[in-house]
């Protein structure tokens, strides 16, 4: 999953809505709405930002996954 599908999931989840996001960010909700659609590149001291506002470490944004396979073989 890319950052900003694990970004969008993750604010869902949590029941934030685009607006609480941004506002919290200090950015529009057209230019938030970018990141999570991915027409904006996701920058380093964008993703400490995001991981503060979200409520969740930094690394989460990268190894979030939307659920786990049933078939795991370890």
């Amino acid at each position: 999953m890319k950052v900003n599908q694990a970004i969008r999931c993750i604010r869902k989840s949590k029941g934030f809505t685009q607006v609480h996001v941004a506002k919290n960010l200090g950015m529009s909700v057209q230019t938030y709405n970018g990141y999570e659609l991915g027409r904006r590149q996701v920058k380093a001291d964008f993703v400490k930002e995001i991981s503060f506002v979200l409520e969740v470490p930094v690394e989460y944004l990268f190894n979030y996954k939307l659920y786990e396979s049933k078939n795991k073989s370890d």
